[in-house]
């Protein structure tokens, strides 16, 4: 990091979320508030659904972390084992790389999973705006809310039919207005209710393809039609992917949707390779023994790998164009 640069105030949020969950939460902190946990005794939050600091923005969260150490405390929950992560995950990635052994911590006792994967939503949003999020953070964002609003219009249902059954109104209105969930979660963010549809879908991905859709390397809609293949299938999709060094098309995926529930290896090789063109597919191509033997005897692959990359944008830079390759040594 430059030494000039100007270092961002770091900022997690604390105990505090945009509403009011007292009373939803039945949780009790340590007296004191703030307790020194050891920093390996809490684990990361299960499926956590937000991608941790890289590059300049952890360099100047460690930095920060050694100068004036960690100036908002973490929010942890009791586990049989330990303590799970709610808010700074970062904190704790920053601090381990600081040389910090312990961290202080907020806990939080006999929290249910759905209050607290709340605290992970709110407080990263408090963070962050939700068009600075990633495509799959967005749709952890959106379930949530998703979530929330179908809770309560279930409750208001279940009011409102046991209002009608005891004979009496139902009071402010409940059960009288026809949502459309979807619309009413879009608005908070400026979505359409398709929009908020298609996000809500991204969560139906394994994990290794809505990294790939963050990266850009699965487009959007190509990742949607995957999302309504089962988990089984989806992994068997990223294998043959990347072992084939393919790119999923939409002709691809609408072709491996048709036929989810009965797809094998077999066929998704087929649907995989079938709609590449031959001249788009990596070549295989061997080094003559005595070459291998000549000229990197005892060199890992790595090396190899660099020397190959060098001598042969050296010699395209002069002869052509290279087209895509993959160059496999002799045994």
């Amino acid at each position: 990091m430059k030494a000039n640069s100007t270092k961002r105030k770091i900022f997690d949020a604390v105990d505090l979320l945009t509403e009011d969950t007292s009373s939803q939460m039945p949780v009790k902190t340590m007296k004191g508030g703030v307790t020194m946990l050891d920093i390996d005794s809490i684990k990361p939050f299960h499926n956590h659904p937000f991608h941790l600091y890289e590059g300049d923005r952890l360099d100047d969260m460690v930095e920060s972390i050694r100068d004036h150490g960690i100036l908002n405390p973490v929010i942890v929950r009791e586990i049989d084992d330990g303590y799970e992560m709610l808010s700074g995950h970062n904190r704790q990635k920053a601090a381990k790389i600081a040389g910090l052994k312990k961290i202080p911590a907020i806990i939080k006792y006999d929290l249910p999973d759905t209050d607290a994967y709340v605290y992970v939503i709110e407080t990263n949003l408090m963070q962050r705006s939700f068009s600075d999020l990633e495509i799959s953070e967005k749709a952890a964002v959106l379930k949530e809310r998703y979530d929330k609003v179908l809770y309560q219009r279930q409750r208001e249902s279940i009011m409102a039919e046991v209002a009608k059954l005891e004979g009496k109104p139902l009071k402010g209105g409940h059960g009288d207005h026809h949502f459309n969930n979807r619309d009413e979660v879009g608005k908070e963010y400026g979505l359409s209710g398709s929009s908020v549809g298609r996000l809500l879908k991204v969560n139906d991905l394994i994990i290794p393809l809505r990294h790939k859709l963050d990266n850009g390397s699965l487009m959007f809609k190509v990742g949607i039609q995957i999302s309504f293949l089962t988990e089984e299938e989806q992994q068997l999709v990223y294998e043959q992917m990347m072992e084939l060094h393919v790119k999923l098309t939409m002709e691809m995926a609408i072709k491996l949707r048709a036929h989810s529930g009965d797809l094998n290896l077999a066929m998704v090789r087929r649907y995989l390779t079938k709609t590449v063109d031959p001249k788009d597919r990596p070549m295989n191509i061997k080094v003559a023994e005595k070459i291998s033997k000549k000229y990197f005897k005892g060199k890992d692959q790595k090396t190899i790998d660099d020397i190959l990359e060098k001598a042969l944008a050296a010699w395209f830079a002069a002869e052509g164009s290279a087209d895509t390759m993959i160059i496999m040594l002799s045994p």
